[in-house]
């Protein structure tokens, strides 16, 4: 384990913006995708969350920078998270002529927009026109967007692998001298949460939302399916087969039953106002700040395992180029400056120097937003590019982004990365699957019931729906994958 080495590494989930999406552009063309005004290519480009109130003057800025750098300008359009897969695909679907699409593992379907010919393949443009960002970009990126040989969307270079985190209070912790450094396992927390249950009533010693999940040292294939982390055969497995699956649920119901869950832990939207001891998140170096900001008062965290970098994790964030966009080179160029110059990157990210933000004396990189105007154009930092070469706030150490270098060097690759399971064999089995999943997963998650009885009950209903048929074949793909390698 690399605790010791990860102890000031923790996870900081980049912000995003909530609101109201506009379906409208910054520009225009005839035909809604890429057009030409003299020597200057319009390129259409949908990008993830909420539209922000100064998009039009930051785009105004940009677009005079990439009129002059390359020709090109960007007519962006923001289409909001909740909403973002389905409208993709509807646009996909319907032939609308784009450039440019954020695409990945969670939202707007990479993989399967990808097998079906949504996407242009970049394989032959990142030898020439977009070189300089195949070489800036880590390769285990590059390799999880790899399908079939081929690569149809573009990184954001951003934290690697996943690293699931116990997020304590910090007053607790200081109050009780917890060794929360310590504390890794769902194990390891029990003394430390009699402690809280004992002497604080009025905290919840193990705070448990409806989209919980709980510590899960396996590498899915689809879920439920997958391999067990350390498992150098590769077999494949239902996780609710598995010993260290079935344990960690008799603890939470051991838990549950002690009082140290909240009562609702099957149906609770996250509410900040709820006074908990530790909970579960996920992500990378410097989440304590964030988090702290958010819930309005000091957190601090320990990692529950070793950073993994997998499929899901490489193909975390995305750019993708339309195969019917009729600038495919100017779109790649657009990319490569995207993920290279620091400049536009920025310009994108934050803003406007002396408008959103402002730097901090004596410093090239690091930045000072400004309290109201940087909430007029507030957008996901880790959607739109190179995170590597974006400033640091005036909150974070200018170092922030070497450590992030430091955090994903020492991450551990799955052996099942570069994978790519290939679903139409098993496309049925697949949603009735998924259905059972949504039918039980926030339930059997919680602790709140009779584990021998729901994981029966749960496991019944996968094999009644053909998950061994699921098993047997991504167990095969592996198997002639693993044989190419």
């Amino acid at each position: 384990m690399i605790f010791k080495k990860m102890k000031k590494l923790a996870a900081l989930a980049l912000t995003v913006a909530l609101g109201a999406t506009a379906l409208t552009g910054c520009g225009s063309s005839s035909d809604g995708g890429s057009a030409s005004n003299g020597d200057i290519v319009t390129l259409k480009y949908y990008s993830i969350g909420a539209e922000p109130k100064d998009k039009q003057m930051v785009l105004d800025e940009a677009n005079k920078y990439l009129a002059d750098k390359i020709g090109v300008n960007l007519d962006m359009t923001y289409i909001d998270f909740g909403d973002y897969t389905q409208k993709i695909n509807v646009t996909i679907n319907s032939g609308e002529q784009f450039d440019l699409a954020f695409t990945c593992s969670w939202a707007g379907d990479y993989l399967g927009n990808a097998r079906k010919g949504a996407f242009l393949d970049l394989t032959p443009y990142l030898e020439t026109t977009g070189k300089a960002m195949y070489d800036a970009i880590d390769q285990r990126f590059w390799e999880g967007a790899t399908i079939d040989g081929k690569i149809y969307a573009v990184p954001n270079q951003k934290e690697i692998s996943t690293m699931p985190m116990w997020v304590f209070t910090k007053e607790y912790v200081d109050k009780y001298n917890i060794p929360y450094q310590d504390l890794h396992s769902l194990e390891d927390l029990e003394p430390w949460l009699k402690v809280i249950k004992e002497n604080e009533p009025d905290v919840v010693p193990l705070y448990i939302t409806k989209g919980f999940s709980p510590p899960q040292y396996f590498d899915f294939i689809v879920n439920p399916v997958g391999v067990e982390i350390g498992d150098e055969g590769l077999t494949v497995k239902n996780i609710f087969d598995t010993e260290k699956m079935q344990s960690t649920l008799q603890t939470l119901r051991r838990y549950y039953q002690a009082g140290y869950i909240n009562a609702d832990s099957a149906t609770a939207q996250d509410n900040k106002s709820v006074k908990r001891f530790v909970t579960k998140g996920d992500g990378q170096p410097y989440a304590e700040l964030l988090w702290s900001k958010d819930l309005g008062y000091d957190v601090v965290a320990s990692p529950i395992m070793d950073g993994l970098v997998t499929n899901d994790s490489t193909t975390g964030s995305m750019i993708g180029v339309s195969k019917n966009s009729k600038n495919p080179e100017k779109a790649v160029e657009f990319l490569n400056l995207l993920n290279t110059d620091p400049y536009l990157r920025n310009l994108l990210n934050y803003g406007i120097e002396g408008v959103h933000y402002t730097k901090v004396e004596g410093s090239e990189n690091a930045i000072k937003l400004d309290p109201e105007k940087s909430k007029d154009y507030s957008v996901p930092y880790f959607g739109g590019g190179n995170l590597f070469i974006t400033y640091t706030l005036d909150t974070e150490p200018e170092t922030k982004w070497e450590e992030f270098k430091t955090f994903n060097d020492s991450a551990e690759t799955s052996p099942l990365l570069g994978f790519k399971f290939d679903t139409a064999p098993v496309t049925n089995e697949l949603a009735a699957i998924n259905n059972v999943m949504e039918e039980f997963k926030a339930t059997i998650y919680s602790g709140s019931v009779d584990i021998d009885e729901y994981l029966t009950k749960l496991n019944d209903k996968l094999k009644a729906q053909n998950i061994d048929k699921v098993i047997a074949e991504a167990q095969k793909q592996l198997d002639e994958w693993k044989a190419t390698k």
